[in-house]
Order: structure tokens, then C-alpha cells, then sequence
């Protein structure tokens, strides 16, 4: 006989209601929220017949990977749908354990993607590193705020470069304040080691992960946001195209529509805060790019607000990112000289300092430096459409957008400034030396 559960979990304890087929209670009680309670609970009143529900939490899948192989399926709800679909003015523990019990039989339940191990273990690493960026933002306001209480001005532009730690080691303070700075300081120097650490093993998970490594070809993306949007969006195949995506990372506009009117609001926000911040700090470095995207960002900035068009090239990384992933072929309008020191820098940091090596990319030819497409299969990377290549509608688009000579200087790189200017001096220099010969 199949039966229906739902569970509401805390923290130390789980609220439990079975229900029939018919909707009949059959058993309410309440289970503690260690392993070898939940255990000794699936193995004593779950059959492989019965169906389990709960919402998202901090501990959902913990408690998922344990009742998983004793019953039928475990569905984990969306916790804001359910409360929309079944919101009521008395809510108990009681309550919200029979309500997903119903909803469950019912076939009403709001479902969310199940993770796989993998991608959980990154969430959890990228999660730990935004956390020790934070602990370290903290650390670096508190000291800002003791130097300002003291009317102390820094003599340096950078006070967390060598020569301003240098001087927040030395500088003269009141004994109590003194000890103080020196305590921040010291837990700074604590998070930097934690945060290197944490840097090595995300890197060392990137270079063995192709997908990392493509996305690391958009402008302003990194192994760290690379990863972070990899372990947010899971499965690809789950999302028809990218705005599904951009939907699903909250970063499309709400929409309040009766009648003829019709109102857009804010972004939804909805999905993971973690990864919107990541596409936010990379649509900073978007703008300054000479390519599409930055076209597209200095065009919106023109009629709307700069928070506005940055949050529109989030959304169009987005997209773009999706297609990528979709088609294996890395972006196609990157700088070549910024791909070789991203992965370069990639190689460095997923090794130890006495083992780091240059990862082999192509140096500059004797007349100019290395196109995309050769910079691109050094670093093990698909191949990528040529310029003239492109479908006819993106060949009009760089058109209009006056970006053809921005696009085959990336392809086919002229001799750089700095060559050309030292070929001229070593020019002059041998003919100053033919003629003191003669």
C-alpha cells in the first residue's frame, strides 16, 4: 500500500504525519535529527512502497541520502511555492507536516532538482569561500573603522598591499588600540592562509573540469565563478535556452500585469544570492570590454541607470554562458592576451609553490603576439568560429556595431606597440653602429 509522509525538519528534530491513499491520518509523531535516529526510524515505520516529502533546508539533503534507499521517492518541495499554495493563518509544526503530506498525495507539491554528489560538494566549497571573503571583509572595515576613530591617515593609496601592512605592523597607537590592530591583523593573516587554501582546491577542481575552463573565456569570469555557476545550475539539460536560466538565478524582472496595464519591476531574486553576486562583480569587468557585450553595456548606460545595465549584462552572461556550455565552443570575442594570463594563472594556483609550472601556451611570434584561435587550442580548449565563419545575422551584427576591426585584431593581432618600438631602437642602433665603423 503506498502511503504518503511528510516530514518538517529543524534542527534537532523531525515532525512526522503518514497519510493513505485516501488522505487518512495513520501516524503523527515526532523523530530526533541525529543519523542513528533517522535510521532506526526508516527502518522501523517506512516501506519501499511509501513516498517521502520535505522542504529545502539547511539539512534537507542529509536527511535525504538517508531515507532515500528505504523508500519509493523522497520529494523536496520549494518552501516559498508551498507556502503560496497552501498558506494558512495557524501553522504548527503539526500543520506543516500533514500539509506536504497532501500536497504530496495530491500530486500539488512544487518539486526542486535533486544535486547530485559532485555538485553539492562544489556548492559547498564555493559556499566556504564566500564565507571567508566575508569574515575577511569584516576583518579589513573594523581596521579602516579604528583608524578612522583615531583621526590616523594611511601614507599609502592601498593600506592592504606590502607597504600598507608594512605600516599598520609599525604605526604608533595607544597601547589598548595598538594590541587591538594587532589582533585584526593577526586573524587577517589567518583568513588570507585559509582563503589560499580554499583558492588551491577550487583551482585544482577546475583544471580537471573542461566545462571551468570554457567559461573562463567570457570576460570577467574566473575559476571561482565559473564553478559557482556550474554547481548552482546542475543538469543543463533541465533548462529549455537561457532565459530559463537567467529566470532560474532570479535575474529576469517581476512582472504585475491586470488588464491593459502592465508594470516591471525589480529582478525576482529568486535562486541562489550567491551566484547573482558573482555574475554582478563580472558584469563590472563586462563594461570596460571591447567586445559585443561591452558594446551592449556602454549602449544601455546611455538611457538607463548603470545598476540597470549592469544587471542586463549579468543576465546576457547568462545566456551567453548557456550556449556556450550548449555547444562546447568557448566565447568568441575574447582577448587573447588576458586568455593566456587567466590560464596561465590557473596552472599556478592549482599546484604547490615548489611544484608550479608556466602552463604551456604559445609565446609571441617574432612579429605579433598569438591569435584567439591559437591561444585557444594551446590551452586544450574546442575550436571556435573564425570571423569569417560566423552566421550572416552575428557578421551583420558586428557591422552595425562597428566591431569588425575590434573582432579581427583578436583573430589575426597586428605587430604590438612595444615590439615594433623596440625593433625601431635596435634599427637605429645598428645603423649608429655602421656608421661609427665607417
Amino acid at each position: 500500500m503506498v502511503r504518503y509522509i511528510g516530514l518538517d525538519l529543524h534542527k534537532q528534530f523531525i515532525e512526522v504525519c503518514i497519510l493513505d491513499a485516501s488522505g487518512r491520518a495513520l501516524y503523527r509523531g515526532r523523530t530526533s535529527c541525529l543519523r542513528s535516529e533517522l535510521e532506526k526510524f526508516a527502518r522501523t515505520k517506512l516501506t519501499p512502497e511509501d513516498r517521502v516529502a520535505l522542504e529545502a533546508t539547511t539539512n534537507t539533503w542529509a536527511v535525504v541520502a538517508i531515507l532515500r534507499p528505504f523508500v519509493a521517492a523522497v520529494v523536496v518541495s520549494n518552501p516559498l511555492k508551498t507556502k503560496a499554495i497552501a498558506e494558512a493563518k495557524v501553522k504548527t509544526d503539526r500543520i506543516d507536516a500533514e500539509v506536504l503530506a497532501q500536497l504530496l498525495r495530491c500530486d500539488y507539491l512544487p518539486a526542486v532538482w535533486y544535486p547530485d554528489e559532485e555538485t553539492q560538494r562544489w556548492r559547498g566549497l564555493v559556499t566556504h569561500r564566500t564565507a571567508l571573503m566575508g569574515q575577511r571583509t569584516r576583518l579589513k572595515n573594523h581596521v579602516q573603522s579604528l583608524l578612522g576613530r583615531l583621526l590616523v591617515q594611511p601614507p599609502c593609496k592601498c593600506l592592504w598591499a606590502k607597504a600598507g601592512l608594512a605600516w599598520l605592523k609599525e604605526v604608533a597607537l595607544p597601547a589598548d588600540e595598538r594590541w587591538v590592530l594587532d589582533s585584526e591583523l593577526r586573524q587577517l593573516e589567518v583568513i588570507e592562509g585559509e582563503l589560499a587554501k580554499a583558492d588551491q582546491q577550487l583551482a585544482t577542481i577546475a583544471q580537471q573540469e573542461p566545462r571551468v575552463r570554457l567559461l573562463m573565456t567570457l570576460p570577467g569570469v574566473n575559476y571561482v565563478v565559473a564553478l559557482g555557476l556550474l554547481s548552482a545550475l546542475g543538469d543543463l539539460s533541465r533548462f529549455k535556452d537561457g532565459d530559463h536560466v537567467a529566470a532560474y538565478l532570479g535575474l529576469v524582472p517581476t512582472t504585475y500585469q491586470s488588464g491593459r496595464h502592465c508594470y516591471q519591476g525589480p529582478i525576482t531574486k529568486a535562486g541562489r544570492s550567491q551566484t547573482r553576486s558573482f555574475l554582478t562583480q563580472s558584469a563590472q569587468h563586462v563594461a570596460r570590454h571591447g567586445g559585443p557585450l561591452g558594446a551592449f553595456f556602454r549602449r544601455l548606460v546611455k538611457r538607463k541607470h548603470r545598476n540597470v545595465a549592469i544587471m542586463a549584462v549579468a543576465r546576457k552572461l547568462v545566456t551567453v554562458a548557456f550556449l556556450m556550455l550548449k555547444h562546447n565552443e568557448p566565447y568568441r570575442y575574447a582577448r587573447p592576451e588576458l586568455m593566456r594570463e587567466k590560464f596561465t594563472a590557473l596552472q599556478m594556483r592549482g599546484l604547490e609553490p615548489s611544484e608550479a609550472s608556466v602552463l604551456a601556451m604559445p609565446k609571441p611570434r617574432a612579429k605579433g603576439k598569438p591569435g584567439l584561435a591559437e591561444v585557444y587550442r594551446a590551452a586544450g580548449l574546442p575550436a571556435v568560429m573564425c570571423p569569417e565563419e560566423l552566421p550572416l545575422g552575428e557578421q551583420r551584427m558586428l557591422t552595425e556595431r562597428a566591431l569588425g576591426e575590434f573582432v579581427a585584431e583578436l583573430y589575426h593581432p597586428a605587430p604590438t606597440a612595444r615590439l615594433e618600438t623596440r625593433n625601431a631602437h635596435v634599427g637605429t642602433a645598428t645603423r649608429q653602429a655602421v656608421n661609427n665603423k665607417e
